[in-house]
């Protein structure tokens, strides 16, 4: 039962971490509906270690261009890219808000903002920002002529995902169509924007939960970190193809559903 507990884990992780719904919600929402334990921010945390790999792997050509030591190919590389930049620029934000919030607001994990009340009406609040990004105009900046300022901004956004219910790739995604980007490049700089911002996230969450490590069941979360792997690397593969032409409306319409059901099952459901 353990193995399986944190393989469902993983499926939920790896699908609402890229599509925006928001994975935090959702492990919450869903393990309660089925009666399992919320993981809590420490495995959720730890699990996304597998989304990491998993934005890795999918754009590995693009990240791991090393096969030519020619000083010209070097330079043209990831790490000397324009776009590498931008990602550390668009890091800025959540990591200076994320050491305030440790700093300043111990409590911040189990705060009002994490419960489902919370959770329900970000939802809703989100529905309405990402209606808007998607019915906006003048979608021409793209991964080549973007300014560092366009991902100093989404940099700002993708801070407030520190809220659960918000989702990274959601808020992020839709500051980057209002602020022009056309939909497959907004994704995937959401995606990649991730990397260090996940990574960091499970990082400080490890280190919070050391003392408590050797509690964790390893094997089980081992299991859950594969799981969440494979089940990214369908997201990212499913959500670039189809926002490009679809944009973001179905996910508009099921995180209305979705805080609109929380709310009137909260006691129900024993949620609030």
């Amino acid at each position: 039962m353990e193995f399986l507990k944190f393989i469902f884990y993983g499926i939920i992780q790896g699908l609402t971490e890229f599509i925006p719904v928001s994975s935090t919600a959702h492990l919450k929402i869903i393990s309660l509906l089925f009666g399992i334990n919320d993981p809590g921010s420490s495995v959720s945390a730890i699990i996304q270690i597998g989304s990491v790999f998993a934005i890795l792997w999918y754009f590995r050509k693009s990240i791991f261009n090393f096969k030519s030591t020619n000083s010209i190919k070097l330079k043209n590389s990831f790490l000397f890219s324009k776009l590498y930049k931008s990602i550390i620029i668009g890091t800025i934000p959540i990591v200076f808000i994320g050491i305030v919030i440790k700093m300043f607001v111990p409590g911040f994990s189990d705060s009002f903002l994490r419960s489902n009340l919370s959770i329900a009406l970000v939802s809703i609040l989100m529905s309405l920002i990402m209606l808007f990004a998607d019915i906006s105009t003048n979608k021409l900046i793209n991964l080549n002529n973007h300014k560092y300022r366009n991902s100093f901004y989404i940099g700002i956004a993708q801070a407030l995902s520190i809220i659960p219910g918000v989702s990274r790739s959601g808020v992020t995604i839709s500051m980057a169509l209002l602020s022009g980007w056309d939909r497959k490049n907004a994704a995937k700089f959401s995606f990649l924007l991730g990397i260090p911002s996940i990574s960091l996230a499970a990082f400080v969450e490890f280190l919070s939960s050391l003392n408590h490590f050797s509690a964790f069941p390893f094997l089980p979360l081992f299991a859950g970190l594969i799981t969440t792997f494979f089940s990214s690397l369908l997201a990212i593969n499913f959500l670039i193809k189809y926002v490009s032409s679809h944009g973001l409306k179905i996910f508009v319409y099921y995180r209305l559903m979705f805080g609109i059901l929380i709310l009137f099952n909260l006691k129900q459901f024993k949620l609030n």
